[in-house]
């Protein structure tokens, strides 16, 4: 009994361990396409698993929350999503900041929203798990001739 128990406990703390060391750049890159694919997917239990339900957003039409964001998926039509130069950094070893372009063939409300954005996101680690606390993203203009 005394074995099993220590077992676990040196279980329980790897785990921990390995939490707190933080993601890789290739698994924080996938928790953030796994949030898009979600989105895309209207698909709110999918959603809810990588983003905080405190989640806040800033768009250029707008502050958001969870309420707004899972409102807000079913007006989406998102065709596809192509993710490049994506960052990611962290001064801490619970938070995390992410930046990237991603480039989407999309409408809302019917009305054509394809176009390349520019995005980053803040995460934090809560209950051992990493999830989306803040998110914004904007399309890129032309520059101007």
């Amino acid at each position: 009994m005394k074995k099993s128990l220590s077992y676990v406990v040196i279980l329980l703390l790897a785990g921990i361990a390995v939490s707190f060391a933080g993601p890789d750049k290739a698994a924080v890159e996938a928790k953030e396409k796994a949030a898009w694919q979600a989105y895309k997917d209207k698909n709110e239990d999918a959603f809810k698993k990588v983003v905080d339900k405190d989640i806040k957003c800033v768009y250029a039409d707008g502050i958001s929350d969870m309420a707004k964001e899972l409102s807000d998926m079913k007006k989406w039509d998102i065709k596809s999503v192509e993710f490049s130069d994506f960052n990611m950094f962290s001064d801490e070893k619970d938070v995390i900041v992410t930046t990237y372009t991603v480039k989407l063939d999309a409408t809302a409300d019917g009305k054509d929203m394809s176009g390349t954005y520019n995005a980053g996101s803040f995460a934090a680690i809560s209950c051992f798990k990493w999830l989306a606390i803040f998110h914004s993203n904007v399309k890129q203009e032309m520059a101007a001739k």
